[in-house]
């Protein structure tokens, strides 16, 4: 079972790669915006997978803090969009 698991962490660490290059190369912040979304959620995902190998509850802590600072990276995000749409 845990080779399946380490394989599925493999897989999304290429994704978290991927996401890693359109932080990178752009094109537009929207883009931008969405890879880091994408880089938040796999992170996510690593880390449960991880406290599903392991069991050691700090990973899941860590998931939980790393959701929560997506969501907010977001609505920065986005309330910063909307003043500067303003002027």
């Amino acid at each position: 079972m845990n080779i399946y698991l380490g394989l599925v962490v493999l897989v999304l660490l290429v994704s978290l790669l991927a996401g890693l290059v359109r932080v990178i190369r752009g094109p537009a912040p929207e883009a931008r915006l969405m890879a880091g979304q994408l880089l938040g959620t796999t992170a996510v995902a690593i880390l449960l997978v991880l406290w599903g190998m392991t069991g050691q509850s700090a990973f899941l802590d860590v998931a939980m803090v790393f959701a929560i600072l997506a969501a907010v990276a977001l609505v920065a995000f986005v309330a910063l969009s909307n003043q500067e749409a303003g002027r």
